[in-house]
């Protein structure tokens, strides 16, 4: 056995709607099955799905609030009206704000924007700068991807003389700022038809309604900031990605050239992936150090060297902005095993002065991945008196309605199901830390806190070909909301398993199953090596792609998760420096060691640390099956001499994961193994009656004239003492005449040698198949 790393849940499906989209779409069934675990409902929003153009962008007069938003901004742009572009300094907020700057360019506007400073002012509209602008001669204020929870900010631009047109996205509390206009797909009662737009993909639509027509030739912008700001790949971002991502790839935006340079990504077909991971970090990373002043600029520039330097600027930013990642978690990790132990905490709450809040979002997403609890982190100001912070949560755990329940402890607040952000006094934490582990004992169970892994299909490893394999190809970008696919293959098997990688940390094999073989290869799946038998069958989850190598193209699955459900039994017999072996596997946690012999104890005890001589259990039959309730890893060292016993062990540990079987050893009480047959004893008796007496000195030359081993003949000599043939006597054996015949099956002696002999001859003697066989028969007899 060995577990799967999370919880695994399978999608469920409507069968005959897959099958009627594979008909009327000309689809493989995999991805027909997949469009409708997505939520496709019909053969028509299929192709849509799959076509994702632009002809099926939604009216942008829709939105409410658009209209009014476009007449003043054109009256503003007639009347050179100065315009100011509030933003945030995410990557979503900067790509945001960038994407205006594009269409206020072009449109001949008079304009600049304003992005706030995380350290200073914090995420969102502030009085003070907005008075700022005012006093700088500005009349009208665009948010974009910010404003929608502004309302005291929004009340004083008011009080100012400011128009504001809040552009947002996130969730809107119970009072909306009372603005010029306030475009957001999510506000109640607006009837746009798409509501889970990101802040640049507002901003785009207030981009299509201004210049009638999509920008397009912006799309790469409004790529940039959708995916990497997590909102889901469907409908409209889905177009978004995919357009944008195409744009991407021959960008005219001489900014992201540079940053495209700057990653090492110009030969790369670029993917959302590289979005996610090393375009959208570094836009990121500038807000989250500085300010994002270098990000807008690098997307707005129209000058070849300053992009270079912007871009390079973002890299030596991202790089530093990860060294500070790494030790802030390692400071947060050793701070939650001291004062928060996850077996105590559902919710993980820690702050400390010196934290840079422009990372605690990441740290509090490297706690989750490691303790698999909603989290979060924050930096205190001890000037101010507050701390300030991110939250990541867990399925299950709706975060902002959390964090609203804990409204009057927290004077700001903001995000979504998964993330927000807080600022409170220092004083509140604790308050806020046991409300928040209140609620979840409320609404989380055990199974909460195991890692979910969600599993789009169950397949036979034959309905895996190359071309269904390539038809998945037309479901990307995947994302948010459109996640890479997951495939289950059961009872698989495994051929030419190996470690690869200039670590040996990647696991290279291929799997099979009916004479149908798929190459699989696992990134840090090295360690399964050493946990699996080569007979092991598993169930395993993957991604399925197309590997190409030398013109050669065939099916490939990236493995993320498996396992072995049935117990593994390990053939280690005949070892070659058994105790050595012994050593490394009596290491692995939750390992127990079973001894039928104390010779053999001694021997390991001698050798083992104090944790490995606690785990040493010499067999007693009556305490068996509570001793291996936990066990994962059982050791059986030695062999008893009495079948009952053994069977007794393998129905104590049947729950073991792995078992593994290192008896075998000549040198641990195994030389008796061999029972002698009747021509042995017949043989003896006769010398016996030749020679009578036999001194004890003399019967190392007994054994060597019958050409036998000492310990057989002693073993002899005890059976017919136990018969009543011989007697012994003070330092010699002595035949006794006139004894009545008894077969040796009456002897005690004898019947318990034979059945340690036939144990051994089952358990030592037999293939890799027939020692599970006898295995399973000794569990079987031992249970009816």
């Amino acid at each position: 056995m060995l577990k799967a790393k999370t919880r695994w849940k399978l999608a469920t499906y409507d069968d005959q709607l897959a099958a009627t989209i594979t008909e009327e779409c000309q689809l493989t069934p995999l991805v027909s099955k997949l469009l409708v675990i997505r939520g496709i409902e019909s053969s028509q929003k299929a192709r849509d799905f799959l076509q994702a153009g632009p002809d099926l962008f939604h009216d942008p007069f829709l939105l409410d609030g658009m209209e009014q938003s476009v007449r003043r901004i054109r009256q503003a742009i007639a009347d050179q009206e100065p315009i100011c572009i509030y933003g945030d300094y995410d990557a979503d907020g900067v790509s945001s704000t960038s994407l205006m700057v594009h269409v206020l360019r072009q449109l001949g506007a008079v304009f600049d924007y304003y992005i706030p400073n995380r350290f200073t002012e914090g995420y969102g509209l502030h009085k003070d700068a907005l008075a700022q602008l005012q006093q700088s001669g500005y009349k009208l204020i665009i948010t974009v991807d910010t404003g929608i929870s502004a309302v005291e900010q929004v009340e004083y631009a008011k009080q100012l003389g400011l128009d504001v047109i809040v552009t947002d996205h996130h969730e809107p509390p119970a009072n909306i700022p009372e603005a010029f206009a306030v475009i957001n797909p999510k506000k109640p009662g607006c009837s746009y038809p798409f509501d889970m737009l990101a802040g640049v993909g507002v901003a785009f639509k207030l981009g299509h309604a201004l210049l009638g027509e999509p920008p397009l030739h912006l799309a790469d912008l409004a790529a940039l900031g959708t995916i990497a700001d997590l909102v889901p790949l469907v409908d409209e971002n889905r177009i978004l990605a995919r357009e944008g991502l195409k744009r991407l790839n021959h960008t005219r935006n001489l900014g992201l050239q540079a940053l495209i340079r700057v990653c090492g990504l110009s030969d790369s077909d670029l993917s959302a992936g590289h979005v996610g991971f090393a375009l959208g970090p570094r836009l990121n990373a500038s807000g989250r150090l500085e300010t994002a002043e270098s990000a807008v600029k690098l997307l707005t520039t129209e000058d070849t060297n300053e992009a270079e330097a912007c871009a390079q600027a973002l890299d030596d930013l991202n790089r530093e902005r990860q060294d500070l990642v790494a030790a802030m978690t390692e400071e947060a990790v050793q701070m939650v095993k001291e004062l928060y132990p996850p077996d105590e905490h559902n919710v993980l709450v820690v702050a400390k002065e010196g934290w840079n809040v422009g990372v605690v979002g990441i740290v509090a997403s490297r706690l989750v991945e490691t303790f698999y609890r909603p989290t979060i982190v924050l930096g205190i100001d001890p000037e101010k008196g507050t701390a300030k912070g991110s939250a990541r949560s867990i399925a299950g755990f709706d975060m902002y309605e959390a964090l609203t329940a804990c409204k009057e402890w927290l004077p700001h607040y903001g995000g979504h199901t998964m993330a927000a952000g807080m600022t409170l006094p220092v004083e509140n934490l604790d308050f806020m830390r046991n409300k928040l582990n209140e609620l979840a004992g409320q609404w989380l169970s055990a199974d909460d806190f195991i890692p979910l892994t969600k599993v789009d299909v169950s397949m036979d490893i034959t309905q895996i070909s190359l071309e269904s394999v390539e038809q998945l190809e037309q479901l990307a970008p995947y994302g948010m909301g459109n996640p890479t696919p997951l495939v289950m293959l059961e009872d698989v098997e495994t051929a030419g398993m190996r470690t690869i990688g200039r670590d040996d940390n990647h696991l290279k094999c291929s799997l099979s199953k009916s004479g149908t073989t798929v190459d699989a290869i696992g990134f840090n799946w090295a360690h399964v090596t050493k946990k699996v038998t080569p007979k092991a069958r598993f169930q395993v989850l993957g991604e399925l792609s197309v590997n190409e190598w030398n013109g050669n193209r065939k099916p490939q699955l990236t493995i993320r998760d498996l396992s072995v459900p049935h117990q593994q039994i390990f053939d280690l017999r005949g070892s070659r420096d058994k105790a050595q072996k012994w050593l490394q596997l009596s290491t692995e946690p939750g390992s127990i060691t079973v001894l039928f012999h104390k010779d053999s104890y001694d021997l390991l005890a001698s050798q083992a640390t104090e944790e490995q001589r606690k785990a040493l259990y010499v067999f007693e039959h009556e305490n068996s099956e509570s001793v291996f309730s936990s066990s994962q890893n059982v050791i059986l060292y030695d062999l008893p001499k009495r079948r009952a016993d053994f069977a007794a062990i393998l129905t104590g540990i049947k729950e073991a994961e792995r078992i593994y079987c290192m008896f075998g050893d000549p040198d641990l009480g195994m030389e008796r193994l061999s029972c002698p047959g009747r021509q042995h004893f017949k043989e003896l008796y006769q010398f016996f009656v030749q020679v009578p007496t036999v001194k004890h000195i003399h019967l190392d030359a007994l054994a060597r004239k019958l050409k036998w081993k000492r310990p057989l003949l002693d073993g002899m000599l005890g059976i017919f003492l136990e018969l009543e043939f011989l007697a012994e006597e003070s330092d010699h054996y002595r035949l006794l005449s006139n004894t009545a015949k008894r077969p040796l099956e009456s002897s005690r002696l004898y019947m318990e040698w034979q059945e340690e002999s036939q144990l051994a001859t089952d358990l030592l003697l037999s293939s890799s198949e027939a020692l599970l066989q006898s295995f399973h028969q000794l569990v079987e007899s031992s249970t009816v």
